[in-house]
Protein backbone atom coordinates (compact mmCIF):
# COMPACT_ATOMS: atom_id res chain seq x y z
CA UNK A 1 0.00 0.00 0.00
CA UNK A 2 1.11 2.99 -1.17
CA UNK A 3 0.74 6.67 1.32
CA UNK A 4 0.43 9.80 -0.51
CA UNK A 5 1.59 12.88 1.15
CA UNK A 6 -0.20 16.23 -0.44
CA UNK A 7 -0.44 19.95 0.28
CA UNK A 8 -2.07 22.51 -0.77
CA UNK A 9 -0.74 25.81 -0.95
CA UNK A 10 -2.29 29.05 -2.24
CA UNK A 11 -2.99 32.57 -1.34
CA UNK A 12 -6.10 34.45 -1.85
CA UNK A 13 -7.02 38.34 -2.43
CA UNK A 14 -9.40 39.81 -0.55
CA UNK A 15 -10.37 42.94 0.34
CA UNK A 16 -11.15 43.36 4.08
CA UNK A 17 -10.50 45.85 6.56
CA UNK A 18 -8.36 44.28 9.04
CA UNK A 19 -6.34 41.09 9.08
CA UNK A 20 -8.87 39.12 11.08
CA UNK A 21 -12.09 40.03 8.78
CA UNK A 22 -9.93 38.60 5.81
CA UNK A 23 -8.37 35.29 7.69
CA UNK A 24 -12.71 34.57 8.99
CA UNK A 25 -13.65 35.55 5.15
CA UNK A 26 -11.25 32.55 3.94
CA UNK A 27 -12.09 30.24 6.76
CA UNK A 28 -15.92 30.33 6.28
CA UNK A 29 -15.78 29.87 2.31
CA UNK A 30 -12.96 26.58 3.52
CA UNK A 31 -15.43 25.46 5.67
CA UNK A 32 -18.20 25.38 3.79
CA UNK A 33 -16.66 23.45 1.35
CA UNK A 34 -15.32 21.18 3.18
CA UNK A 35 -18.87 20.55 5.11
CA UNK A 36 -20.49 20.20 1.84
CA UNK A 37 -17.92 17.66 0.83
CA UNK A 38 -16.80 16.07 3.60
CA UNK A 39 -16.68 12.59 1.62
CA UNK A 40 -14.13 13.14 -0.07
CA UNK A 41 -11.96 14.90 2.54
CA UNK A 42 -12.46 12.05 5.07
CA UNK A 43 -11.33 9.68 1.69
CA UNK A 44 -8.08 11.41 0.85
CA UNK A 45 -7.29 11.69 5.19
CA UNK A 46 -7.39 15.64 5.11
CA UNK A 47 -6.07 16.59 8.63
CA UNK A 48 -5.65 20.23 8.70
CA UNK A 49 -5.44 23.14 6.70
CA UNK A 50 -4.22 26.58 8.19
CA UNK A 51 -3.77 30.05 6.67
CA UNK A 52 -2.57 33.45 7.75
CA UNK A 53 -3.66 37.13 6.64
CA UNK A 54 -0.70 39.31 5.64
CA UNK A 55 -0.39 42.50 3.72
CA UNK A 56 1.45 42.42 0.33
CA UNK A 57 5.35 43.15 0.65
CA UNK A 58 7.04 45.81 -2.05
CA UNK A 59 8.57 42.79 -4.14
CA UNK A 60 4.94 41.10 -4.24
CA UNK A 61 2.16 42.47 -6.17
CA UNK A 62 -0.46 43.16 -5.11
CA UNK A 63 -3.26 41.68 -7.33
Amino acid sequence: MYKVHWIIDGIANVDEKNQKDAEELINSKIQKFLSENSDFFDKIGAKAIQGKAYLPGKDEENE
